[in-house]
């Protein structure tokens, strides 16, 4: 008995990059960018976009 197509693995095998960043990476990004030094505060941070790779 052959295997119904929607159970085959799919051909991409490309993991999808996260377009959300956890906190602590989104200080981390604009400490580099120097939006954002050591004292200030971590709740409302400013919406970043992902560092291109």
């Amino acid at each position: 008995m052959s295997q119904h197509p929607s159970f085959k693995a799919g051909g991409s095998g490309k993991k999808k990059a996260r377009n959300v960043l956890k906190r602590f990476e989104r200080v981390a990004l604009l400490r580099q960018r120097g939006e954002w030094k050591e004292g200030d505060r971590v709740q409302g941070l400013k919406k970043t976009l992902a560092a291109e790779a």
